[in-house]
């Protein structure tokens, strides 16, 4: 079974099917003031060794849509081998045309990404076939992203977690603001030309699980016009069922300083790809691949640096 993975923002705004729990303050258990973790890159999405108890090492996705701080377990072999202490039953929406996925959650979990140890998490196992047929076999995202300076190497295939409030950069790196709106998601701001003609500003969050190089969003108002030639394309599956939409090239993209050329872009309607209000596109990961990444959530800034797979043709 060949499924693609491109629509993966994991926007979860949970429908408690039963009384809820209190969520437990989590923490991170590391003896270092940086930490390094291997990756690989499968599809262009980073893919992190994790374990969840005794469990075997988990293929999970670095998910800058995965807003809070846990882990979504949603491959349908693990439901009944990962323990869930204290679970209740809950509605998981996202991405798709279709209705939530079931899952049972637990405000009080653990699981370990290489050898740092995240406690008191959200550990979130779907119930259903949703997500059969994926490689991988969970998301995890803000419990790095919100404890940690991240930095990605895609040179080295490394991510390096800083413990410290700031993270000293040589003249070699650009930065772009990051703003946060609703959920804890990142966004920045960017430029595309659709077919050579002129340039327009755009607002974009990142999503780091999409394999795509750019996702705009197709609405009744739009800051851009459809290229003339597009391709009805199968987009992904998101949880709460299948994309489709357009695939297409514009012109450029820039982000800074930086222009990308000939950019392979998907197109996709806006109410089924997407839950973040505002939005004009998405940049996923075969765009941000192209550099070496700083992520600094707590001083709102992504740092850049081209690095080997900056000029591969798209």
């Amino acid at each position: 079974m060949k499924v693609q993975h491109t629509a993966m923002t994991i926007l979860l705004v949970l429908a408690i099917v039963s009384p809820p729990i209190v969520s437990c303050k989590s923490s991170v258990r590391t003896g270092a003031k940086k930490h390094e973790i291997p990756f690989r890159l499968p599809r262009n999405q980073i893919m992190l060794p994790v374990k969840v108890g005794d469990s075997r090492e988990l293929r999970v996705i670095l998910d800058t849509g995965m807003h809070f701080e846990g882990l979504l377990v949603y491959n349908p072999d693990l439901k009944d081998s990962i323990t869930v202490e204290n679970a209740i039953e809950v509605l998981v929406p996202g991405a798709g045309a279709d209705s939530a996925s079931r899952a049972i959650m637990t405000d009080s979990g653990s699981f370990q990404v290489g050898n740092v140890e995240f406690i008191n998490q959200r550990i979130i196992v779907l119930q259903n076939d949703m997500m059969k047929g994926f490689p991988s076999d969970g998301v995890t995202g803000y419990s790095l992203f919100g404890n940690f300076i991240v930095e990605v190497d895609y040179d080295k295939m490394l991510i390096t977690l800083h413990e410290s409030e700031k993270i000293e950069v040589d003249s070699s790196w650009e930065w772009l603001q990051m703003t946060f709106k609703d959920y804890q998601i990142p966004w920045i701001e960017a430029v595309i030309n659709i077919e050579g003609d002129e340039e327009v500003p755009v607002s974009l969050y990142i999503d780091l699980a999409s394999s795509e190089v750019l996702e705009l969003l197709i609405k009744t108002e739009m800051k851009f016009h459809l290229p003339e030639k597009l391709k009805d394309s199968y987009l992904g599956r998101g949880l709460s069922g299948d994309i489709y939409g357009y695939k297409g090239r514009i012109s450029s993209l820039k982000l800074g300083s930086f222009y990308l050329q000939d950019v392979v872009t998907a197109f996709a309607p806006a109410e089924v790809r997407s839950k973040q209000e505002g939005a004009d596109g998405i940049i996923g990961s075969d765009a941000l691949r192209r550099f070496n990444l700083i992520f600094d959530y707590k001083n709102a800034k992504l740092y850049l640096k081209p690095n080997s797979f900056f000029s591969e043709p798209f």
